[in-house]
């Protein structure tokens, strides 16, 4: 019988599986958009409001459910909300 070898990622490896994020600046906003691993593979986004003016307040909103095939897709989804959210509450 073969010893059972357990291999732990590292952190760095974690690091490089997904975490992309990519700030637009929309109005007197900054949308830090990202992306994130999620379940079976795909991408979830994430999305991050700061106004660019004091008092300046980061505010993390809520994503519509959904799940991508692709980071770029994702990101582009997250964009989408900001410039709502920015649009109805901003």
């Amino acid at each position: 019988m073969l010893p059972v070898r357990t291999v732990f990622p590292t952190p760095a490896s974690f690091a490089s599986i997904m975490n992309g994020t990519e700030t637009i600046r929309y109005k007197a906003y900054d949308l830090i958009c990202g992306a994130r691993a999620a379940d079976q593979g795909t991408i979830a986004p994430t999305l991050v409001v700061a106004r660019r003016a004091w008092p300046s307040r980061t505010r993390v909103i809520a994503m519509i459910r959904g799940t991508f095939a692709t980071e770029a897709i994702a990101i582009a989804s997250a964009h989408a909300q900001g410039v709502q959210w920015v649009t109805d509450f901003g």
